[in-house]
């Protein structure tokens, strides 16, 4: 393995783990960083393209848990996303692909589960999402998040 090998496949872990400690806790400008300009996100509900698009999701599910509501002096609920089985293959010094294992916990528990599948290309030196397929497999009956597909 080359030393530019390596240096991909780190840069490409922390951009998943940044993505999930900055979506758990509401830093969603520092999520959106995480993307390239032109990059597309595909939910089971549908597909957003770009980042104004992307940051609709983000925003929308904030909304639906009632994080943004100033007269609550209730504390937002806790969501943990953690990945596992993270494969990497590298196309070449500038494009990636990937897929990984995803569950997320909230106070309900398991909430839900699934896979996430990856494009990974550098935009201005970083790595970022080019695109990001989201597949749910399973949730708990009491999910925070409401059933899409």
């Amino acid at each position: 393995m080359e030393s530019w090998e390596t240096i991909a496949r780190e840069s490409i872990r922390d951009l998943v783990a940044r993505y999930n400690a900055n979506g758990d806790t509401a830093r969603f400008e520092q999520v959106l960083e995480l993307f390239a300009d032109d990059a597309v996100m595909v939910l089971p509900d549908g597909t957003y393209s770009g980042k104004d698009e992307i940051m609709t999701i983000f925003t929308g599910t904030r909304d639906n848990l009632g994080r943004d509501d100033a007269e609550t002096t209730a504390p937002p609920p806790y969501i943990r996303h953690h990945t596992s089985t993270h494969q990497i293959d590298l196309v070449d010094d500038h494009t990636a692909k990937g897929r990984c294992y995803y569950q997320v916990l909230t106070p309900v528990g398991l909430d839900h589960w699934g896979r996430y599948v990856d494009t990974y290309r550098v935009v201005d030196g970083r790595w970022r999402f080019a695109e990001r397929r989201v597949t749910v497999d399973g949730r708990n009956p009491d999910s925070l998040f409401p059933e899409t597909n």
